[in-house]
C-alpha cells in the first residue's frame, strides 16, 4: 500500500489505564501525515512515585511531528482530558479547541497556578464544528460527570470517526445536555468507519444511575443530619454541586465552599449560568460563625489527595475548618485506581473524630459517569461502527469491551495499548509500528523523564536509607581529618544495642586502614572501597544494604 493516503490512530495516553489521556489521529503518507490531538490529560502521583505532583504522556513523537500537528481538541474539563496542558502545550503550540466551560476552567486553573502560560483557545459550542486540513470536527454533546462533555464526530476523507469520550446515557444529568441520541443515530445512518469508545465501565452490566437519583439520597442524608455535613466530591462535578446546593437549601443550610478547586468551578459555572436559581455560595470563613446544624460544607479532597482539604481536616492541620463528632462526611465519589489506601487513611482519622462516615457502599451518593455494558450496546446500536477500538481503561476493562464488542457482531474489534500505530483505513485495520510512549514526570516545576527524575532513587532511599561519608586526604595519601559520616534513614541501633553509626564509622576507618598510600591516591578507588565496606558491615547487622556515598577531598601537601 506505499503511497496510499492512510488514516492511522495513536494513543500516546489513557489506553491500558485510568488518566493521561491523549490520543492522535493521523491522514495521509508516512512523515506527511496531517494529525488531530484529542485530549491532553494527567494522572497524579502516588506512593510509588515519591515525590511527583503529576504523571503526563511522553510526546515526543507528537514534538517530532509538530508542524503536521493541526490542532489539540479537549472534549471535557476533567484532569484526566485537559489537565496536562500547561506543561506539554509549550512544546507543542497549536490551536487548541474546547467549550465555554472547559476554557473557563482552564483560565481560572491558569490564575491560579505560577508562571502557567496563556493558551490561546478557539471555543467551540456543543453542536458546533471546526475544520483543520483534512479533519472535520464536531462537538456531540454527552453525559458525563461535568457539564458540557462531548463525544467528537471526526469526518476524514477516510470515512468518519467517532471519538466518544467519557460518557453515560442520563435523560436527567441535573446539569447541561444529556446525551445527543438523536445525532449520533443520525452519524450511523451517515455511516461510521471507526468507534473510539470509553471502556471504563465495561465490566459492569446494566446502565449506570441518573444523577437525579444520586440528588434525592443526598437530599435525605442532608436532611436527616442532625449536626454539620460535610460532601467531598470533584470540583468539576458541577451536576452533584448543584444537587448538594438544593438539598441544602430544601434543608435550611448554606453551603460553605472549602477548597480553591471547588471555588475555581463554581465561579466559572456561575458565570455561565450553571447554578441559576441556588443562594450564593459562602467562603470558608463563614464555617466558624455558622450554627453546627446550618451548615454544609463542598470540600475537595475526595481521592485522598495529601494536600486536599479533606486529608488536613482530618488531620486537624486545617487552618480554619475542624469536623467534630456527630458530624456527618459524605463521600460523593468513587476511589480512582490507586488511591484506596490514602482515601481509607482519611477514612480512619474521621472516624477517630468521631464523624459519621457515608460512602457509595452506604447508598447511591455517588454514580458514575461512564457507560455499563447496556449503555455500550446502545451505543454501537446507534453508531454501527465497522471497527471498534476500546479506550479509556486498564487492560481488563479494553478486553470486556473487545469481547462485547464482538459479541455483537461489530465487524472489527481492535485491542491496543498506549504507543501503538493502528491503520484504520484503508483495508482491514492492521497495526502498523511501535512509537515513542511513555511517561514524564512533573516534580514541583520540572518535567522529566522518570530517569532523569531522580525519582528510582528517592524510592530505594525510602526504602533502604543513606549514608554519606567525607574523607580528606593529602595528595601522598595521608588521612588528614577524621572521616565525617551523616546517616538518615537507617536503624539507631542493632539487636545488641550497638549504634549503626558506630558501626559505619569503623567500617570507614578499616577500609582506609587496610589501603596502600598509593591506593589512597586514587580518589575513585577509595570511594569504591569505602562504599562497599560500609555496605557489607551494615547489611551484616541489619540485613539491608542502604545508598553509601562517598566524598574525597584531596589537600596538596
Amino acid at each position: 500500500m506505499a503511497g496510499e493516503d492512510e488514516l492511522v490512530f495513536v494513543p500516546l495516553g489513557g489506553v491500558g489505564e485510568i488518566g493521561m489521556n491523549l490520543a492522535l489521529y493521523g491522514f495521509g503518507q508516512g512523515k506527511n501525515r496531517s494529525w488531530l490531538a484529542v485530549d491532553v490529560g494527567q494522572s497524579f502521583g502516588h506512593d510509588d512515585l515519591p515525590g511527583v505532583d503529576a504523571v503526563l504522556p511522553d510526546v515526543r513523537f507528537l514534538v517530532e511531528r509538530k508542524k503536521n500537528l493541526l490542532g489539540i481538541v479537549i472534549t471535557h474539563a476533567h484532569e484526566d482530558h485537559f489537565g496536562g496542558l500547561f506543561d506539554l502545550w509549550p512544546r507543542l503550540g497549536v490551536p487548541v479547541y474546547m467549550t465555554p466551560f472547559t476554557a473557563g476552567l482552564l483560565e481560572a486553573k491558569r490564575s491560579g497556578e505560577h508562571n502557567a502560560p496563556k493558551i490561546p483557545v478557539t471555543v467551540v459550542n456543543q453542536g458546533e464544528s471546526f475544520e483543520a486540513g483534512p479533519f472535520k470536527v464536531e462537538f456531540v454533546p454527552v453525559s458525563h460527570s461535568v457539564p458540557e462533555a462531548n463525544a467528537l464526530a471526526i469526518t476524514t476523507p477516510a470515512g468518519k470517526i467517532v471519538h466518544t469520550g467519557d460518557w453515560k446515557l442520563d435523560p436527567t444529568p441535573g446539569t447541561g445536555r444529556a446525551t445527543d441520541e438523536n445525532r449520533l443515530a443520525e452519524l450511523g445512518r451517515e455511516g461510521v468507519l471507526a468507534l473510539i469508545c470509553d471502556s471504563t465501565n465495561a465490566v459492569r452490566e446494566g446502565i449506570s444511575p441518573s444523577e437525579s437519583e444520586v440528588a434525592l439520597v443526598l437530599e435525605r442524608m442532608i436532611a436527616e443530619a442532625k449536626h454539620r455535613v460535610a460532601v467531598t466530591t470533584f470540583a468539576s462535578n458541577i451536576s452533584r454541586i448543584r444537587s448538594v446546593a438544593a438539598a441544602a437549601q430544601r434543608a435550611g443550610r448554606d453551603v460553605v465552599i472549602i477548597g480553591r478547586a471547588i471555588r475555581r468551578a463554581v465561579d466559572v459555572a456561575t458565570e455561565l449560568g450553571l447554578l441559576e436559581g441556588l443562594p450564593p455560595f459562602l467562603d470558608q470563613d463563614a464555617y466558624g460563625y455558622l450554627p453546627r446544624e446550618r451548615v454544609v460544607a463542598l470540600m475537595t479532597g475526595s481521592q485522598g489527595e495529601p494536600r486536599a482539604a479533606l486529608s488536613r481536616i482530618a488531620s486537624g492541620d486545617h487552618r480554619a475548618v475542624a469536623l467534630s463528632a456527630g458530624d456527618r462526611v459524605i463521600f460523593s465519589s468513587r476511589p480512582i485506581p490507586g488511591n484506596e489506601r490514602a482515601i481509607g487513611s482519611i477514612i480512619n482519622a474521621l472516624v477517630d473524630l468521631g464523624a459519621e462516615v457515608v460512602t457509595d457502599r452506604d447508598g447511591l451518593v455517588h454514580t458514575s459517569g461512564h457507560p455499563r455494558r447496556d449503555e455500550l450496546r446502545q451505543m454501537y446500536d446507534w453508531i454501527k461502527p465497522q471497527v471498534l477500538v476500546p479506550v479509556h481503561g486498564e487492560p481488563l476493562h479494553l478486553q470486556k469491551q473487545a469481547m462485547l464488542g464482538r459479541s455483537v457482531g461489530i465487524p472489527h474489534v481492535v485491542e491496543t495499548r498506549n504507543g501503538r500505530m493502528t491503520r484504520l483505513w484503508p483495508g482491514k485495520p492492521e497495526r502498523l509500528a511501535d512509537v515513542t510512549s511513555g511517561r514524564l514526570f512533573r516534580d514541583g516545576n520540572i518535567v522529566s523523564t522518570p530517569d532523569a527524575s531522580g525519582v528510582a532513587d528517592r524510592r530505594r532511599l525510602s526504602f533502604l536509607g543513606v549514608i554519606s561519608v567525607s574523607v580528606v586526604l593529602s595528595d601522598s595519601g595521608e588521612v588528614l581529618e577524621d572521616p565525617a559520616l551523616a546517616v538518615l534513614g537507617i536503624p539507631k541501633a542493632d539487636a545488641s544495642g550497638k549504634l549503626l553509626y558506630e558501626i559505619a564509622q569503623k567500617a570507614v576507618d578499616d577500609a582506609l586502614d587496610g589501603m596502600s598510600k598509593a591506593r589512597k591516591r586514587d580518589a575513585s578507588v577509595i570511594e569504591e572501597t569505602v562504599r562497599r565496606t560500609v555496605r557489607g558491615e551494615i547489611e551484616t547487622v541489619w540485613g539491608k544494604r542502604p545508598t553509601v556515598i562517598v566524598h574525597v577531598t584531596h589537600v596538596s601537601d
